[in-house]
């Protein structure tokens, strides 16, 4: 739907730019195109605008900060140890694109708070980072909603602007190599054209289960998602020539919520990494098993050596544990939790005799009595000392889902996307989920948004130079 005040888009067609996705990495890239005159038709194939950014529960990574002040070399370090294997193949591109991803993470959270007027205040440590760094803020709205809709009603007040929704693009078009617009269509099923150079950031293939999931990670099927039911786009842009990196390489979040009154949905809800991040637990058969600061990857390979609680879909039975001083600090988020069903405030012998010793473990570790014999060494927020059968937490069933898709399509540092032997598609970029390279094998929680933000915001920038003034 275009705004009352939106250019027609006819006039867009012949002068602006086409950015293909409402995710944060498009609005992203759309308002940094504004910012420089340059007029604006997004196409989004949902309904309602914001992809998955504006699910995203956790926070967005940035260092320094005025609110996490300390340099932080180590963000580049646990990026590229993250990564893992990937990274032996490629390395200096790899390399290029994870510097430029940590370099401007400051300005791109500065962009958020001191430009766009969004709280990001509030700073947690997440799994796999050696320091706090992931932000978010104090208020009630999850951050992902929260920039997403500061950011689009911004768009929607510019007449440079125009949305429009449940539109699919079916085609990228090309006059010889250069890139020249996107054929696609609305819910009439009418195929029209707009013409000029394109920005693409439609997101990811983790709910593509059928398609493009099943193609590359066949192991993965039964596993229930975090993403809606739909298909990937990098064929659109393989079709004309872009190379693929990394498409096996699928992140399964360790902790997607198991809803108690619809235990077999295949669809999840997302456990947000914060609530380990501000000091909770994980238990499996009453014991913990690893430390939950520990990597995506590496929770969710701890999980899946024992044997699924249910194959239909293929899921576990993990009991994740808060405290009340967890749930001070995450408040916003399990409130949420609890009003959805997802969550509940009980006592610990709710949870059985040996979960109540696994507990107890946990707080003598947290308090200094013990070293923890997982090796955690940040509690953050944890506060409960004197457990007892009748203490107070907050658990919720949860279990590894398909979440993110770090493969795609490859682009460079000024978000150009790459043929085969690494030349441009000229009047071509991407940014977000539907690009590979940046995360190799394992996703940093707080970095799909800051993907989203710096590589968008430099899609934007490059498109805006091409456009003549």
């Amino acid at each position: 739907m275009a705004t009352p005040s939106a250019l027609p888009a006819q006039n867009l067609a012949r002068s602006g730019a086409i950015v293909v996705g409402s995710g944060l990495a498009g609005l992203s890239a759309a308002s940094q195109l504004i910012s420089h005159n340059v007029p604006v038709q997004l196409l989004e194939r949902s309904a309602k605008p914001g992809g998955n950014s504006i699910k995203a529960s956790s926070g967005i990574n940035g260092a320094p900060t005025k609110y996490q002040p300390v340099s932080d070399d180590a963000f580049y370090t646990d990026t590229v140890k993250s990564a893992g294997k990937a990274m032996a193949a490629m390395t200096a591109h790899r390399e290029t694109l994870i510097s430029t991803l940590t370099n401007s993470s400051s300005a791109a959270v500065s962009w958020l708070v001191d430009t766009n007027g969004i709280d990001l205040s509030k700073v947690a440590q997440l799994g796999g980072h050696s320091f706090p760094r992931t932000h978010r803020g104090a208020g009630q709205t999850p951050p992902g909603a929260s920039i997403v809709t500061t950011l689009l009603k911004a768009l929607q007040g510019s007449p440079l602007f125009q949305l429009q929704t449940s539109c699919t693009v079916t085609k990228v078009l090309q006059t010889g190599p250069r890139v020249t617009g996107v054929e696609y269509a609305c819910e009439n099923g009418e195929k029209k054209e707009l013409h000029g150079p394109v920005i693409f950031a439609a997101g990811g293939f983790a709910g593509d289960a059928e398609g493009m999931l099943a193609q590359y990670r066949p192991d993965l099927a039964g596993y229930p998602s975090t993403n809606d039911p739909r298909p990937g786009t990098q064929p659109l842009l393989t079709a004309i020539g872009a190379q693929l990196l990394d498409m096996d390489l699928v992140q399964v979040h360790p902790t997607g919520f198991v809803d108690p009154a619809n235990p077999s949905s295949p669809l999840k809800f997302l456990a947000a990494e914060v609530l380990r991040g501000e000091g909770g637990l994980l238990l499996l058969d009453g014991k913990r098993f690893i430390d939950e600061l520990e990597t995506r990857e590496n929770i969710t390979n701890a999980i899946t050596a024992h044997p699924p609680t249910s194959k239909t879909p293929r899921q576990w039975t993990v009991q994740l544990v808060l405290d009340e001083g967890v749930y001070s600090a995450a408040k916003s988020h399990i409130d949420f939790y609890v009003w959805k069903g997802l969550m509940k405030k009980t006592k610990i012998s709710d949870l059985g005799a040996e979960a109540l010793d696994s507990i107890r473990q946990f707080a003598n570790a947290a308090s200094g009595k013990n070293a923890d014999p997982l090796h955690r060494t940040a509690f953050a927020n944890w506060t409960l000392t004197d457990v007892a059968p009748e203490s107070v937490v907050y658990i919720g069933t949860v279990t590894p889902v398909v979440h993110f898709t770090m493969g795609g399509v490859l682009i460079n540092e000024k978000a150009e996307v790459l043929k085969e032997g690494g030349e441009r598609i000229e009047g071509l970029w991407a940014a977000g989920e539907v690009t590979g390279g940046v995360h190799g094998g394992n996703r940093l929680g707080g970095s799909s948004l800051l993907e989203c933000v710096v590589f968008g915001r430099i899609a934007g920038s490059q498109c805006s130079g091409y456009l003549p003034a």
